[in-house]
């Protein structure tokens, strides 16, 4: 497994090992020692979601505040998709910068987006299928987004 922070502080892409052969391939899809080796982050996830998006579909950009905001962990499992993560945080060197990574399920490329983060997606291929891990449970009266336009 590779991991890389991207250039916002504490957001970092991942890489699975694929082990392919005439069966097929496998990879690891998560590993709680690897990603605190590599990230010194120590995280407990508590809720995974998973979403299915047509073509063209913009879902974002969405975050929680407070006690109940939320670090994610974002995977594709059919298709393509643009990523895009909004750092947040006032105190944080890349306050306001934001990444844009496209994600699909030929390379299974993640990335880890850290509390105090928005994040949104744009569906690239004719559907999508995007599996995410939560540290915090979601909770509706801490919601809120970024209107795109």
């Amino acid at each position: 497994m590779k991991i890389e922070e991207t250039t916002l502080v504490g957001c970092y892409i991942i890489e699975p090992k694929v082990f392919r052969d005439q069966r097929g391939e496998f990879f690891e899809t998560y590993n709680k020692s690897t990603f605190q080796e590599f990230t010194g982050i120590e995280k407990e996830f508590v809720q995974d979601n998973q979403s299915i998006s047509r073509k063209g579909v913009l879902r974002g950009l969405h975050f929680q505040e407070g006690e109940h905001a939320q670090a994610k962990l974002i995977r594709v499992v059919q298709g393509s998709i643009l990523d895009v993560c909004v750092d947040l945080r006032y105190n944080s060197k890349t306050f306001g910068s934001h990444i844009a990574v496209v994600l699909n399920s030929k390379e299974n490329k993640q990335i880890y987006i850290p509390k105090g983060f928005a994040h949104g997606f744009l569906t690239l291929s004719e559907e999508a299928i995007v599996h995410y891990k939560c540290d915090n449970l979601y909770n509706k009266s801490s919601e809120n987004g970024i209107i795109y336009n």
